[in-house]
Protein backbone atom coordinates (compact mmCIF):
# COMPACT_ATOMS: atom_id res chain seq x y z
CA UNK A 1 0.00 0.00 0.00
CA UNK A 2 1.32 3.26 -1.09
CA UNK A 3 0.93 6.42 1.60
CA UNK A 4 0.48 9.77 0.16
CA UNK A 5 1.00 12.43 2.06
CA UNK A 6 -1.52 15.25 1.38
CA UNK A 7 -0.49 19.23 0.75
CA UNK A 8 -4.00 20.81 0.25
CA UNK A 9 -3.67 24.45 -1.18
CA UNK A 10 -5.80 27.59 -0.56
CA UNK A 11 -4.87 31.10 -1.54
CA UNK A 12 -1.13 29.46 -1.69
CA UNK A 13 -1.38 28.36 1.73
CA UNK A 14 -1.37 25.15 3.30
CA UNK A 15 -4.47 23.85 4.95
CA UNK A 16 -7.36 21.29 5.94
CA UNK A 17 -10.73 21.27 5.86
CA UNK A 18 -13.38 19.68 8.09
CA UNK A 19 -15.81 17.62 6.18
CA UNK A 20 -14.87 19.78 2.67
CA UNK A 21 -16.15 22.83 4.59
CA UNK A 22 -14.59 25.91 3.09
CA UNK A 23 -15.80 27.99 6.57
CA UNK A 24 -13.74 25.48 8.51
CA UNK A 25 -10.01 25.89 7.57
CA UNK A 26 -7.18 24.97 10.00
CA UNK A 27 -4.27 26.54 8.19
CA UNK A 28 -0.55 24.69 8.45
CA UNK A 29 1.96 27.85 7.00
CA UNK A 30 2.45 29.16 3.67
CA UNK A 31 5.04 26.95 2.15
CA UNK A 32 3.83 24.19 0.31
CA UNK A 33 7.76 23.85 -1.37
CA UNK A 34 8.99 23.29 2.27
CA UNK A 35 6.35 21.05 3.33
CA UNK A 36 6.90 18.74 0.11
CA UNK A 37 10.81 19.25 1.14
CA UNK A 38 9.89 16.58 4.36
CA UNK A 39 8.00 14.93 3.08
CA UNK A 40 10.68 13.73 0.85
CA UNK A 41 13.45 13.94 3.28
CA UNK A 42 11.18 11.62 5.78
CA UNK A 43 11.57 8.82 2.72
CA UNK A 44 8.32 9.48 0.52
CA UNK A 45 7.86 9.12 -3.23
CA UNK A 46 4.68 10.35 -3.47
CA UNK A 47 2.61 13.32 -2.58
CA UNK A 48 -1.02 14.10 -3.15
CA UNK A 49 -1.91 17.32 -4.00
CA UNK A 50 -5.17 19.15 -3.67
CA UNK A 51 -6.13 22.65 -5.53
CA UNK A 52 -8.67 23.68 -3.00
CA UNK A 53 -9.10 27.32 -5.09
CA UNK A 54 -9.29 25.43 -8.32
CA UNK A 55 -11.71 22.69 -7.22
CA UNK A 56 -14.13 25.98 -6.68
CA UNK A 57 -13.41 28.29 -9.54
CA UNK A 58 -11.58 26.33 -11.74
CA UNK A 59 -10.07 30.00 -13.07
CA UNK A 60 -8.28 30.01 -10.20
CA UNK A 61 -5.73 27.31 -10.27
CA UNK A 62 -2.43 27.06 -8.37
CA UNK A 63 -0.35 25.95 -10.75
CA UNK A 64 3.03 27.64 -9.53
CA UNK A 65 2.54 26.31 -6.05
CA UNK A 66 2.45 22.50 -7.68
CA UNK A 67 5.84 23.74 -9.72
CA UNK A 68 7.30 24.80 -6.36
CA UNK A 69 6.32 21.25 -5.03
CA UNK A 70 7.78 19.89 -7.60
CA UNK A 71 10.85 21.07 -6.95
CA UNK A 72 11.05 18.38 -4.34
CA UNK A 73 11.48 15.52 -6.24
CA UNK A 74 8.38 13.67 -5.13
CA UNK A 75 5.93 11.97 -7.74
CA UNK A 76 2.65 14.08 -7.47
CA UNK A 77 -0.88 12.95 -7.97
CA UNK A 78 -2.67 16.24 -7.83
CA UNK A 79 -6.15 17.89 -9.24
CA UNK A 80 -8.75 20.73 -8.49
CA UNK A 81 -10.53 22.42 -11.28
CA UNK A 82 -9.46 19.96 -13.94
CA UNK A 83 -12.68 20.93 -16.69
CA UNK A 84 -10.61 20.82 -19.94
CA UNK A 85 -7.78 18.51 -22.01
CA UNK A 86 -6.28 21.70 -21.86
CA UNK A 87 -6.26 21.54 -17.67
CA UNK A 88 -5.01 17.79 -18.02
CA UNK A 89 -2.13 18.92 -20.35
CA UNK A 90 -1.13 22.27 -17.95
CA UNK A 91 -0.74 19.63 -15.11
CA UNK A 92 1.00 17.43 -16.68
CA UNK A 93 3.69 19.72 -18.15
CA UNK A 94 3.96 21.26 -14.34
CA UNK A 95 4.97 18.58 -13.46
CA UNK A 96 2.21 16.09 -12.05
CA UNK A 97 2.12 12.62 -12.40
CA UNK A 98 -1.31 11.56 -12.15
CA UNK A 99 -3.94 13.78 -12.70
CA UNK A 100 -6.94 13.86 -10.24
CA UNK A 101 -10.39 14.22 -12.06
CA UNK A 102 -13.67 14.95 -9.83
CA UNK A 103 -16.73 16.35 -10.14
CA UNK A 104 -15.54 16.03 -13.99
CA UNK A 105 -15.61 11.90 -13.45
CA UNK A 106 -19.12 12.04 -12.53
CA UNK A 107 -21.02 15.08 -14.38
CA UNK A 108 -19.13 14.31 -17.92
CA UNK A 109 -18.18 10.93 -17.90
CA UNK A 110 -18.12 10.77 -21.42
CA UNK A 111 -15.44 13.21 -21.58
CA UNK A 112 -13.36 11.61 -19.00
CA UNK A 113 -13.23 8.27 -20.91
CA UNK A 114 -11.74 10.16 -24.00
CA UNK A 115 -9.18 11.57 -21.76
CA UNK A 116 -8.44 8.17 -20.77
CA UNK A 117 -7.89 6.94 -24.03
CA UNK A 118 -5.81 10.10 -25.49
CA UNK A 119 -3.55 10.39 -21.99
CA UNK A 120 -3.43 6.56 -20.34
CA UNK A 121 -5.38 5.05 -17.78
CA UNK A 122 -2.20 5.70 -15.75
CA UNK A 123 -2.45 9.26 -16.05
CA UNK A 124 -5.40 9.40 -13.79
CA UNK A 125 -7.17 9.01 -10.48
CA UNK A 126 -10.61 9.80 -10.46
CA UNK A 127 -11.41 10.65 -7.13
CA UNK A 128 -15.10 9.80 -6.00
CA UNK A 129 -16.12 11.84 -2.71
CA UNK A 130 -19.06 11.01 -0.94
CA UNK A 131 -21.72 10.83 1.74
CA UNK A 132 -23.84 8.04 2.93
CA UNK A 133 -27.53 9.26 2.18
CA UNK A 134 -30.80 7.39 1.78
CA UNK A 135 -29.13 4.12 1.94
CA UNK A 136 -26.54 4.84 -0.87
CA UNK A 137 -22.86 6.26 -1.07
CA UNK A 138 -23.66 9.48 -2.94
CA UNK A 139 -20.90 11.60 -4.66
CA UNK A 140 -20.45 15.20 -4.41
CA UNK A 141 -19.14 18.07 -6.62
CA UNK A 142 -17.59 21.19 -6.73
CA UNK A 143 -15.38 21.11 -4.19
CA UNK A 144 -18.01 18.93 -1.89
CA UNK A 145 -20.64 21.79 -2.10
CA UNK A 146 -23.69 19.73 -4.07
CA UNK A 147 -24.19 16.51 -3.49
CA UNK A 148 -26.21 14.12 -6.08
CA UNK A 149 -28.98 11.94 -6.42
CA UNK A 150 -27.04 9.03 -8.71
CA UNK A 151 -25.30 6.74 -6.45
CA UNK A 152 -21.58 5.77 -6.34
CA UNK A 153 -22.48 2.52 -8.09
CA UNK A 154 -24.69 4.34 -10.87
CA UNK A 155 -21.35 6.34 -11.41
CA UNK A 156 -18.92 3.91 -11.57
CA UNK A 157 -21.90 1.40 -14.14
CA UNK A 158 -20.71 4.06 -16.60
CA UNK A 159 -16.98 3.08 -16.19
CA UNK A 160 -16.93 -0.36 -16.94
CA UNK A 161 -15.66 -0.39 -20.21
CA UNK A 162 -13.34 2.38 -19.59
CA UNK A 163 -9.82 1.75 -19.56
CA UNK A 164 -10.26 3.35 -15.80
CA UNK A 165 -7.04 2.31 -13.32
CA UNK A 166 -7.00 4.25 -10.20
CA UNK A 167 -10.17 5.02 -8.28
CA UNK A 168 -10.04 7.13 -5.03
CA UNK A 169 -13.54 7.10 -2.34
CA UNK A 170 -13.35 9.86 0.29
CA UNK A 171 -16.14 9.66 3.14
CA UNK A 172 -16.24 13.07 2.99
CA UNK A 173 -18.05 12.36 6.98
CA UNK A 174 -14.51 11.73 8.30
CA UNK A 175 -12.48 14.08 6.42
CA UNK A 176 -10.27 15.92 8.03
CA UNK A 177 -12.22 14.98 11.32
CA UNK A 178 -9.14 12.45 12.65
CA UNK A 179 -12.72 9.77 13.36
CA UNK A 180 -11.20 6.69 11.50
CA UNK A 181 -11.10 5.67 8.23
CA UNK A 182 -14.58 3.80 7.03
CA UNK A 183 -12.80 0.39 6.28
CA UNK A 184 -16.30 -0.80 5.31
CA UNK A 185 -16.96 1.18 2.78
CA UNK A 186 -13.07 0.19 1.11
CA UNK A 187 -13.42 -3.24 1.60
CA UNK A 188 -16.59 -3.59 -0.21
CA UNK A 189 -15.16 -1.47 -3.05
CA UNK A 190 -12.27 -3.71 -3.45
CA UNK A 191 -14.91 -6.48 -3.09
CA UNK A 192 -16.90 -5.05 -5.95
CA UNK A 193 -14.59 -3.56 -8.05
CA UNK A 194 -11.42 -5.61 -7.96
CA UNK A 195 -9.76 -4.35 -11.39
CA UNK A 196 -9.28 -1.40 -9.98
CA UNK A 197 -6.65 0.26 -7.90
CA UNK A 198 -8.20 1.95 -5.09
CA UNK A 199 -7.12 4.77 -2.63
CA UNK A 200 -8.81 5.43 0.32
CA UNK A 201 -9.28 9.54 2.07
CA UNK A 202 -10.93 10.50 5.03
CA UNK A 203 -10.49 10.20 9.04
CA UNK A 204 -7.12 8.41 9.09
CA UNK A 205 -6.23 9.41 12.94
CA UNK A 206 -3.86 7.03 13.94
CA UNK A 207 -1.29 3.91 13.23
CA UNK A 208 -3.81 1.72 14.08
CA UNK A 209 -6.28 3.18 11.67
CA UNK A 210 -3.34 2.90 8.77
CA UNK A 211 -3.28 -0.70 9.57
CA UNK A 212 -6.61 -1.62 9.23
CA UNK A 213 -7.10 0.62 5.92
CA UNK A 214 -4.12 -1.80 4.55
CA UNK A 215 -5.74 -4.93 5.34
CA UNK A 216 -9.06 -3.78 3.00
CA UNK A 217 -6.91 -4.14 0.30
CA UNK A 218 -6.40 -0.89 -1.36
CA UNK A 219 -3.57 0.03 -3.01
CA UNK A 220 -2.65 3.17 -1.57
CA UNK A 221 -3.88 5.85 1.11
CA UNK A 222 -4.07 9.45 1.78
CA UNK A 223 -3.34 11.08 5.58
CA UNK A 224 -2.88 14.81 6.04
CA UNK A 225 -4.10 16.52 9.03
CA UNK A 226 -2.75 13.67 11.49
CA UNK A 227 0.64 14.16 9.79
CA UNK A 228 0.41 17.53 10.52
CA UNK A 229 -0.87 17.76 13.71
CA UNK A 230 1.84 14.86 14.92
CA UNK A 231 -0.74 11.72 15.79
CA UNK A 232 2.11 9.86 14.22
CA UNK A 233 5.34 10.84 12.30
CA UNK A 234 5.63 10.37 8.44
CA UNK A 235 8.12 7.61 8.88
CA UNK A 236 6.07 5.92 11.26
CA UNK A 237 3.18 5.77 8.53
CA UNK A 238 5.63 5.32 5.44
CA UNK A 239 6.68 1.87 7.48
CA UNK A 240 3.11 0.97 8.20
CA UNK A 241 1.68 1.12 5.01
CA UNK A 242 4.60 -1.51 3.80
CA UNK A 243 4.55 -4.12 6.48
CA UNK A 244 3.15 -7.30 5.57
Amino acid sequence: MILYPAIDLLGGRVVRLMHGRFDQVTEYGDNPAAVAARFAAAGSEWVHVVDLDGARDGSRRQTDAILSIREAGLKIQSGGGGRSSEDVAALLDAGVNRVVIGSMAIKQPETVMGWLDAFGPETFLLAFDVQYQNGAYRPAVQGWTDVLTVTLDDVLALYADAPLRHAMATDISRDGALSGANTELYTDLVRRYPDYQWQASGGIASLDDLEAVRKTGVAGVISGRAIYEGAFTLEEALACSLDA
